[in-house]
């Protein structure tokens, strides 16, 4: 009988980068170590340390910022120039969809840092989204310009995105520890989802004073778009406000405001609708300033979508129907005074009892919507407090204690 076969040496892993500017500096020998430590086959839930976790959603948060960018220096594109499949805002987006899909794969391949529900929703959602490319190529080859973000392969972008950032939020809020970090990027990953919500809306918030300024005879369109547009028999009204005015107010309050209730009722912090609206209109301003200097158009600013982010935190807050919020928000619209008849976004009656009905019934029915979601996200922060001797547990009791670090049951 031959002797059994000695086993294989294990294969060794480098040694680690003394520091992070360390491994930046020789990124060669980074991904000589990173692969072997931590590109391995596993299943999802692998055990994942905070350190680790915290590194794989801070890469999210990059990937999500370039397509942020992108997407935003995108509009403001194509208002100037003719598309172009290859025009720098495509890029950075592009740029943005590359990290994404890289840490799609690590998570299949890996198991790091997700359940099977969460990598479902991130392998759907970037699925989807890719889908949708060759889709919108083949639309603007066929219709031309297109330029509404209200199409339909611009709502498969859309819906693409907000399956895959669904995925990171719930990974990060299964396996985070209660504390700082989670809250900050959980805020992180709510204000992407907010804006990829809000994104259709900029059509107009453009819109509104390219035509404005069209019609005063000193637009910042380059005259081969407008020839362009004049080609395909389109008007400027046409081609710079492609759908009704009240289309911007009641998506602002029915999808809007409904995303910070959610996002209010899933990380619990006081004032997260608040914070996540006002991160966003202090990007959207840093952008306007940016893209202005650059020579492009500028954009109107929906500043009531703070008051509307107040009222949602402060209903939560003192248990007010989250409705009211809605029908407030709507009274504090201004109507811009160039082109009054098209960009009065919020006249008297603008979105009528259909608005006020879709935001009540999604709101006022919050107990029965977040109900199973908060078995899993619980809305608010927990507390380890024993129960006194005799009682049994009443739902207004503390949260029972939680090891660090340890998956929640998101059912």
């Amino acid at each position: 009988m031959s002797p059994a076969a000695a086993p294989a040496p294990a294969h060794e892993v480098p040694p680690a980068p003394g520091s992070l500017r360390a491994g930046l500096t020789h990124p060669i020998a980074l991904v000589r170590w990173l692969w072997p430590a931590y590109v391995t086959p596993g299943r999802p839930g692998r055990p994942t340390s905070q350190t680790e976790l915290r590194w794989i959603y801070v890469v999210w948060l990059g990937a999500f910022l370039l397509k942020m960018l992108g997407s935003s220096w995108d509009v403001s594109w194509h208002f100037r120039w003719l598309r172009d499949d290859l025009a720098p805002p495509h890029l950075l987006n592009s740029a943005g969809t590359a990290v994404v899909i890289a840490l799609v794969v690590f998570h299949s391949y890996t198991g790091y840092g997700v359940d099977r529900r969460a990598l479902h929703l991130m392998q759907g959602g970037i699925g989807l989204f890719l889908i949708a490319i060759p889709i919108d190529i083949v639309n603007h080859r066929i219709n031309g310009l297109d330029i509404t973000s209200w199409s339909p392969s611009h709502g498969l972008l859309y819906l693409g995105t907000a399956i895959m950032l669904a995925g990171a939020l719930r990974g990060w809020w299964l396996y985070a520890a209660p504390g700082r970090i989670r809250d900050l990027i959980s805020l992180g990953l709510w204000l992407f989802f907010v804006e990829n919500v809000l994104f259709p809306n900029q059509h107009q918030e453009y819109g509104v004073l390219s035509l404005a300024d069209y019609l005063a005879g000193h637009t910042t369109a380059e005259p081969s778009l407008l020839d362009f547009a004049r080609a395909q028999g389109q008007t400027p009204t046409q081609f710079m406000l492609p759908v009704p005015s009240w289309v911007h107010p009641t998506w602002l309050v029915c999808a809007g405001l409904l995303a910070l209730l959610v996002a209010r009722k899933v990380v619990g912090l006081r004032w997260t609708a608040t914070t996540v609206a006002a991160t966003y209109l202090a990007y959207r301003s840093v952008m306007w300033l940016g893209l202005v200097a650059l020579g492009f158009p500028p954009s109107v600013l929906p500043l009531v979508l703070l008051v509307g982010a107040a009222l949602v935190d402060l209903a939560v807050t003192h248990r007010v129907p989250g409705w009211l919020a809605g029908p407030a928000s709507r009274q504090r619209c201004t109507a811009s005074p160039p082109v009054r008849r098209r960009s009065d976004f919020c006249r008297r009656g603008t979105g009528g009892r259909s608005s006020r009905s879709r935001s009540g019934s999604a709101s006022s029915g919050r107990r029965s919507t977040f109900s199973s979601a908060a078995r899993g996200w619980p809305a608010g922060r927990c507390r380890s407090s024993p129960l006194p001797s005799g009682r049994s547990p009443r739902p207004s009791d503390p949260c029972p204690a939680r090891k660090t670090g340890a998956p929640r049951s998101m059912t």
